[in-house]
């Protein structure tokens, strides 16, 4: 199984923005827990880091042809980002949502996920162990 990893905007400052909300790990760190958990369950891994909406709906489109599930942590995107979730559904990809934080005990305009509907599922609040439990999510989708 091949598995590619979205991350969006902002998540490149991980590790020291606002560590009380999205904990002390580096995005390099959790690229390399989510490298290990999908080695241990033979699953190869690719990973990107966008901070513009075009960029990430250019990764999603080539998707289509590279991966067999995508985890995706849309950052703020998720809650407008129209474009992002109907580029999950026109590229066809098995995707999963994933945020750090818990989105619905947060601001109101953060409880909403417009890119939720495009997933087969969403894992948030559970830091940076969400990555790792979307890896076991994906082990479990079936392809073709």
């Amino acid at each position: 199984m091949r598995l590619l990893v979205i991350h969006g905007p902002n998540l490149n400052l991980l590790g020291t923005r606002e560590p009380a909300i999205y904990g002390t790990k580096t995005l390099e760190e959790i690229n390399r827990d989510v490298a290990a958990a999908a080695a241990d369950l033979s699953i190869t891994t690719h990973f990107m880091q966008f901070n513009a909406e075009g960029e990430i709906i250019d990764a999603i489109q080539g998707a289509r042809n590279s991966a067999d599930v995508l985890i995706i942590n849309p950052g703020a995107y998720s809650h407008y980002s129209h474009a992002i979730a109907d580029a999950i559904t026109a590229a066809g990809v098995v995707a999963i949502e994933v945020h750090l934080s818990n989105i619905f005990a947060r601001e109101p305009f953060r409880r909403q996920s417009v890119i939720a509907p495009a997933c087969v599922g969403s894992i948030v609040g559970f830091g940076s162990q969400s990555y790792v439990l979307a890896v076991r999510a994906a082990a479990q989708i079936r392809i073709g």
